[in-house]
């Protein structure tokens, strides 16, 4: 039973708008999540055999031990005066004439925050800014 007998169907038309909608967002959002995806790369320089020969003039090293007893030693010397202007002289008098050396604060596990943050001040107060902390790998794993 055709109760519509009068009206002529109508043609069905495919509606483009919402599917431009949607193609234009997935462009938006491959256009921006494109621009994060950047390589990175580490520049490193390996010596070579010729360079093994320039290693005469190395660079000035300043070991500090930093001890859970509150004991201060560098390079093998202990230090009387453990304030840290004392320090900051030990450091001086380690360094000599050398410029610019790297101190490597050896600090123990159980040492206090505090006695590494002193010799931290004591190298900036002496010039020293080139700082190192070496660290251990856990044995367990």
């Amino acid at each position: 039973m055709n109760f519509q007998r009068g009206k002529k169907a109508e043609e069905l038309e495919i509606n483009f708008i919402p599917l431009i909608d949607v193609l234009l967002v997935i462009i938006i959002f491959l256009i921006v999540s494109a621009t994060f995806s950047r390589v990175n790369e580490l520049q490193i320089n390996l010596p070579t055999s010729e360079t093994a020969s320039a290693q005469e003039d190395k660079p000035l090293v300043i070991s500090v031990g930093v001890f859970a007893s509150g004991r201060y030693v560098i390079n093998g010397q202990d230090v009387e005066d453990k304030s840290t202007d004392g320090i900051s002289l030990a450091l001086r008098k380690a360094a000599g004439d050398g410029k610019e050396p790297t101190v490597i604060i050896e600090a123990d596990a159980e040492a206090t925050h505090q006695s590494v943050i002193k010799v931290l001040d004591a190298s900036r107060k002496a010039g020293f800014p080139n700082i190192t902390f070496p660290a251990q790998e856990p044995s367990g794993s």
